[in-house]
């Protein structure tokens, strides 16, 4: 059995997500997405909401679970018995930082293998920061998140669309 592990913050998480998410659960036997719950950045969610939302979006695929982690991502894989890493690629500025994680990531846990998943085109613009700058100006968001995630980023940022 082969389990991959596709870790993130998903802060939160876009219909650019589930789209790798629901092609790497076609392609191995079970996968995690791992929501990692102190990045480097500003979050809008807490690791508690995120992972509730991801489960939400997720609830459909069977062989896909959600767990938070607080750990370097390849100790938590290694904790989790993943042999695959899942990453997504939207355009080039992603290739240069994903290739940077991937050779850091080597160094740390060889046998820890990389898949990466170039986006579908109507996702290649796509990322949580815009999709939170739209919602909270008071754009539509609904082409590109689940309605509860609609509905959460409403609630957070007060507004009644």
């Amino acid at each position: 059995m082969t389990l991959a592990l596709y870790p993130g913050s998903f802060d939160p998480m876009t219909y650019g997500h589930l789209d790798i998410v629901k092609r790497a659960a076609a392609l191995f036997d079970k996968l995690v997405v791992g929501i990692y719950d102190r990045p480097n950045k500003k979050l809008l969610f807490t690791a508690e909401e995120r992972v509730e939302l991801a489960q939400k979006a997720v609830a459909d695929i069977r062989n896909v679970t959600v767990q938070s982690y607080s750990i370097l991502t390849v100790d938590f894989a290694k904790q989790i018995g993943a042999k695959v890493m899942v990453r997504g690629l939207r355009a080039a500025s992603d290739f240069e930082l994903e290739f940077e994680m991937a050779m850091m990531n080597r160094k740390l846990k060889p046998e820890l293998e990389l898949v990466c998943f170039m986006a579908n085109l109507q996702y290649q613009f796509l990322s949580s920061s815009l999709l939170k700058e739209v919602s909270q100006g008071g754009g539509n968001i609904d082409p590109w998140v689940p309605e509860h995630i609609v509905n959460a980023l409403k609630q957070k940022f007060g507004s009644e669309r």
